[in-house]
Parts: structure tokens; sequence; C-alpha cells
């Protein structure tokens, strides 16, 4: 059967939301804990701040069906030592699978910070409950940087045709799959233009350029280097001279040249870089490389918002 290349593509929410309905207020013995991200799911000093602080807490986060809290636990904790006997709930309606997301997409971002082997836990145990998820949309739950989710997935050799990204939608693992797809629209359309041609592949406007180029003088649409499937990450077809081109043209653009280019390590030095590292400062590097990639996967994300709202 031939594929309906004019299809919509599926798509699906990039990660479970949180509930906007207002706080309910149940009792606290009704709730439940366990299947938590944290190793270690309560600090009992922590406990102990928050009883004796003596202020109203923030609804926690539960599961509508089994009442077990997503996230919380050392609220209810705390409730439950200074002996409230009702505590201000969201209730989340969605699946069990989504449920532990969301309890990582929560505890990873307010807090006591996950630990770099709870984030680890986490990310391996998406990977076999969300297949399909991208190594950015894991990323962007459990507070990693892309490339050390790569790295994880590859370790588990957890594999799927098709990545579901941040924006829900789903593209194809294998860039190559995405630019043959667009030759195929791009021949069966010609009217059509790049961003929509793009939507449809699941690629960026500008590979779709580039594919276009590559096909008017008759060759191949994926270049042989990328002939193999390869991870997440920006095609590698001189978008990157184009960017720096443009960049060049005003201070903001010549400033995010510059902290790009700061993080453009190869592989072999970032090895030289980890084998050099004192143990004892192993935690604390961790934490700040951790930060710095929540950092960039929130300007990512702020900047494909600003590109949908534009397209």
């Amino acid at each position: 059967m031939t594929a309906d290349l004019t299809a919509e593509p599926y798509e699906e929410p990039a990660a479970p939301a949180l509930p906007q309905d207002p706080p309910v207020l149940l009792p606290v013995a009704s709730l439940t804990t366990g299947d938590s991200p944290r190793r270690t799911p309560v600090d009992p000093e922590h406990v102990r701040r928050l009883a004796a602080s003596g202020a109203p807490f923030p609804p926690v986060l539960a599961h509508a069906r089994t009442l077990r809290v997503i996230d919380g636990l050392h609220r209810l904790a705390a409730a439950r030592l200074r002996g409230d006997e009702r505590i201000a709930v969201r209730l989340f309606t969605g699946a069990e699978r989504d449920a532990f997301v969301l309890a990582v997409r929560a505890n990873a971002v307010h807090g006591l910070p996950l630990t770099a082997a709870d984030r680890r836990a986490a990310a391996l145990r998406i990977f076999a409950s969300h297949p399909a998820a991208s190594d950015r949309m894991v990323a962007g739950i459990v507070g990693m940087s892309a490339r050390t989710v790569a790295r994880l997935r590859a370790a588990r050799e957890v594999t799927a045709a098709a990545r579901v990204g941040r924006d829900g939608r789903v593209r194809p693992a294998s860039g190559a799959a995405g630019r043959r797809r667009a030759a195929a629209l791009a021949a069966a359309h010609p009217d059509w233009s790049l961003r929509r041609i793009a939507r449809e592949a699941g690629i960026s406007p500008e590979t779709v350029r580039d594919v276009r180029r590559r096909t008017s003088r008759g060759e191949d649409p994926v270049p042989e280097r990328r002939a193999r499937p390869v991870p997440d990450g920006p095609d590698d077809d001189g978008t990157a001279d184009r960017l720096r081109g443009d960049l060049l043209q005003s201070e903001a653009g010549r400033a995010l040249l510059r902290l790009l280019n700061s993080h453009a390590v190869d592989a072999g030095e970032w090895e030289r870089m980890k084998q050099t590292l004192p143990p004892h400062c192993g935690d604390i590097v961790a934490d700040l490389a951790l930060e710095c990639g929540r950092v960039w996967n929130a300007f990512a994300e702020r900047v494909e918002r600003r590109i949908g709202d534009v397209a």
C-alpha cells in the first residue's frame, strides 16, 4: 500500500500538562505515596523545616484515580507531621505512565532538585514507557542535555521508527527519512512552500531548501554522510555557515554566536576534561552542567515557540 504523503502529520501532547482546575481539599489520610523519581523520596530535615514554617502549603499534585501523590511528597509529610487533617490537592486525570513523566517534570524544576542519578534513572524509564519520545523531549522533562539523553538511549538500544518532539509532532528518527519524504512531497507538489513541506516532512525549512537544490541538480536528497540514521541534532548541511553570516549582523547575534562557539568542543576534548576532573568535584560540575543544559533547553523552547508564532 502506498503511503499518503499529503496526510496531516500526527500530533499529540509533547508532555502531560499540569491540571488547570482549582485545587480541592482532601483528607490527608486519603493520599498515597510511591513511584517517586527520587531514590530517597523524602528528606526528613526538609520535612521538619516545612512543618515548622507554619505557612500554608501550595497544592500537592495527585493522580485522580489512585490519589497517589505525583508532586509534593515533602508537603504531604509535613502536613502529617503537624497534624493537618486536610490538604489542598490538584488532580491529574491522565494515564499512569504520564503521571510519572509529570512527577519527573515537576521535581526537575522546583523544590529539592533531582540528583544526576535520579535524572538518569527517570530518562531510562521514560524510554521504556514513551519509546517514541525524542532525545530533546526527554531532556526537557528530566533536566539533562539532549546529548546525554542520546548516549543513554544508545546504551539501552531503545529505538523507534519515529520520535515525538517537544512540540508534539512525530518526526522520523533518521534525518535521511525526512529528506526523502521532503523530496517526494516537493516532486508531487511543486507549488508548496518550503515551510509547508518542512511541516509535512518533519524537518527544517532550511533542510527542505537543501533537498530542493540537490534534486534540481539530479543528486540524491540525502548527502552521503547522512545516508544512515543519526542522533537527534541540527542538520550538518552548511546551515552553520549561513547561521554565522546572519548572526554577525547584530550585537545580540554576535553574543549568541560567541556562546554557541564556546560549547563547540569535540567529543575527545570532553572526554579529556572528564578524565582529568578531580573526583571530589564531580557532583558540583555535574550539577552546574545540568543547570547549563536546563538554561539552553529553556532558550531552545522559547526560540521554537517564536518560530511557531511567526509561522
